[in-house]
């Protein structure tokens, strides 16, 4: 499962990028139906736990987005899961993609929200 599209591909490096950079168990980012792109890491305050996908949405969301083309997780886990799905389709809508890769930035799985 390696042959993405360069846009799916370039969500997946940013999301890569995202948890290296912030030294954080997920990074995620999604892409709007204009294209414009979210990136985001996991969040784990005392008061706030938010997976990277839902806070990449969140940032989507409040940046004025009105839908989703297409979302990515990199992660140690090997399914998405199921708070992060809702998210991309409450978001996105049915069917909206959610491309899960390793931390190698391997493509693990492509599952519709």
């Amino acid at each position: 499962m390696t042959d993405l599209d360069p846009e799916d591909q370039k969500i997946v490096t940013l999301a890569r990028s995202a948890r290296a950079r912030n030294g954080v168990p997920e990074g995620a980012a999604v892409r709007d139906e204009t294209g414009r792109t979210y990136v985001a890491g996991s969040v784990a305050l005392p008061s706030l736990t938010l997976s990277a996908v839902q806070t990449a949405v969140a940032m989507a969301v409040a940046s004025g987005a009105k839908g989703l083309e297409a979302a990515a997780v990199v992660t140690a886990g090997e399914q998405p899961a199921e708070a992060d799905l809702a998210a991309v389709r409450d978001l996105g809508g049915p069917g909206t993609p959610l491309l899960l890769a390793g931390p190698d930035g391997l493509l693990r799985a492509r599952v519709e929200a």
